[in-house]
């Protein structure tokens, strides 16, 4: 049972991916909005509904060493798995995008939140910053949105021609299946997950970095996979971009307020600096325009099970 709980939820998150990028791209024609806009808010936070779910759960239920593992390890799987993946399959060409500024924005936040696990337990004081900032990019986000609809007539005719049968609706069907599929279908690999990790004695904290954590990174692995697939750079890296700060950001913020949230010594000495680490790579990228080849995505995956392989020894 635990094994076809696995595999239904890879399959669901492998459809619900696919639906979430097309209806996405389509919805930044349609609007005239950057398609990097969409990805970073509607991709990004609707991917990471899975940790939100796990992270207040864990909380509730005592064992907020697990909601923070699930959070801190889903950011560098963010970056080192979801994008290490898609690189094994299909080049993705980033010279074409610009994510510079939304990229400092992600990593100004990492600085931030690791700032305020040094002056834990994370209470209601970190969640009101937390959450100040997110509100903070919500509105930058949609600042950027409106200033960008002055181009919405010639956005609407390259929608026509691209996706002639792609009507109003059609695009809400796909974004909302799309989010309301990818968690529904985490929660499935987590549950049959979970129950083959009970043979085993493992720590909140160490389920969390690496089980959970990979668990609820599968919406943004499959998501980046199809953009990636379909040739669409500034989706791929709006999803992890968005992602993490939206785990930072609302998921850390929200589930502080059910705190104190202790920060166990061992994320303080080396979980933390590692997801600043990985974030920092996709930097290289950013803003040297190298494309994300076999070559890194090897790197990256190398660099991930080294890590998963070292938190499982600990």
């Amino acid at each position: 049972m635990a094994i076809l709980l696995v595999v239904a939820g890879l399959l669901l998150l492998v459809f619900a991916g696919d639906l979430l990028v097309k209806g996405a791209v389509a919805l930044s024609l349609r609007l005239g909005v950057p398609t990097l806009i969409v990805s970073v808010t509607i991709v990004g936070f609707g991917t990471s509904a899975p940790e939100m779910l796990i992270a207040i759960q864990s909380a509730l239920e005592g064992v907020p060493g697990l909601a923070l593992g699930n959070v801190v390890g889903s950011n560098t799987a963010n970056v080192l798995l979801v994008l290490g993946v898609p690189a094994l399959l299909f080049t993705l060409d980033t010279s074409t995008t610009d994510t510079r500024r939304i990229y400092m924005v992600m990593m100004g936040v990492s600085v931030i939140f690791v700032a305020l696990a040094f002056m834990g337990p994370l209470h209601f004081w970190h969640a009101a910053i937390l959450l100040g900032l997110l509100a903070l990019m919500l509105w930058d986000n949609l600042r950027t949105a409106l200033a960008s609809r002055s181009g919405a007539a010639a956005a609407e005719k390259e929608l026509s021609e691209l996706a002639p049968d792609m009507p109003g609706w059609r695009v809400a069907a796909y974004i909302m299946a799309g989010v309301i599929g990818l968690p529904l279908g985490a929660q499935l690999m987590i549950e049959g997950a979970l129950v083959i990790a009970e043979h085993y004695a493992i720590s909140p904290e160490i389920i969390g970095l690496t089980l959970v954590a990979v668990g609820t990174s599968l919406p943004e692995l499959a998501t980046t996979t199809v953009a990636a697939l379909r040739r669409e750079a500034e989706v791929a890296l709006g999803n992890v971009i968005g992602s993490n700060m939206f785990n930072l950001l609302a998921i850390m913020g929200v589930t502080s307020l059910f705190g104190p949230l202790p920060v166990a010594p061992q994320f303080l000495q080396m979980d933390l600096w590692i997801m600043l680490g990985a974030s920092a790579l996709v930097g290289i990228f950013v803003f040297s325009k190298l494309k994300l080849t076999r070559l890194w995505g090897v790197l990256f995956l190398g660099l991930y099970v080294g890590y998963t392989v070292f938190l499982l020894g600990r």
